[in-house]
């Protein structure tokens, strides 16, 4: 039985080898009288719509005005007692005026011993921090730029805003730097509860924020800055649908009396 095993099992390969081996003839032959292939014609696709257009305008003319922002938290070795920065967290920022002045959330740079700022075109500096409003969760942040500094973004209103309107968002969300998302105003005169305090009077909006988007802009289809991107609601801590962003008018009165008295 062994023997007969042992034989139908070597006929079998044999038989499969052989097939394998004459497909493979089969194929070499059809290829010789082949064309050798080459990539497919492009079709062209035409001018983009005038809305994309507005759109791929709208982040090539205000992307330069937002930054990254990383920071770091200093940390004592209870063995040693010797202090390191380590990374604290990163998220977005705004140009705010031609001082150098950084708008950007409260909870971005709370807690941390040092912050950095990156440009788009890749500079990086550090960062001094101007002074905060915690019960609005914004704070302002400067930074030396002596050669070709970004330039503010163009200020809008919130006070005209309408649900249904279409925003654009601009940041970093995990990191993933100067992305742009877009959405519509959602609603309007939002209240959220931050560690204890209550936000009021946000923007509600549809466009994806995520974290690493807190601090970056929300801007109205004619680039201006309506609103900072401060919050999600989502119990994942993901894109949910809902995000806020603190409205301009507010961001107005509070950034000029945090730069003139430090908050």
């Amino acid at each position: 039985m062994q023997e007969r095993f042992g034989g139908y099992f070597l006929v079998s390969v044999s038989v499969a080898a052989a097939a394998i081996l004459s497909w493979e003839a089969a194929r070499w032959a059809m290829e010789a009288f082949l064309p050798a292939p080459e990539p497919r014609a492009v079709t062209p696709r035409g001018a983009v719509s005038d809305e994309e257009a507005a759109t791929i305008a709208l982040f090539e003319n205000n992307k330069n005005s937002v930054v990254y922002i990383a920071t770091a938290q200093a940390v004592m070795d209870v063995w040693t007692r010797n202090v390191y920065n380590i990374p604290r967290g990163t998220g977005s920022g705004f140009v705010w005026d031609e001082q150098g002045h950084i708008v950007t959330n409260y909870h971005v740079i709370a807690e941390a011993s040092e912050a950095h700022v990156r440009l788009s075109d890749g500079r990086d500096y550090p960062a001094s921090l101007v002074g905060a409003a915690p019960e609005h969760d914004l704070a302002v942040l400067r930074i030396n730029v002596s050669f070709k500094p970004p330039r503010p973004i163009a200020l809008g209103e919130s006070k005209t805003l309408k649900v249904g309107q279409k925003v654009f968002a601009i940041g970093n969300p995990f990191g993933l730097d100067w992305t742009l998302t877009t959405g519509i105003v959602s609603a309007l005169d939002r209240t959220i509860g931050d560690n204890g305090r209550a936000i009021r009077n946000l923007i509600q909006t549809d466009a994806a924020i995520n974290p690493g988007n807190s601090g970056g802009p929300l801007l109205d289809s004619a680039g201006r800055l309506i609103g900072v991107n401060t919050a999600i609601f989502s119990p994942s801590g993901a894109y949910a649908g809902v995000g806020f962003a603190i409205p301009v008018d507010t961001l107005n009165v509070i950034v000029p009396r945090i730069i003139a008295s430090g908050g």
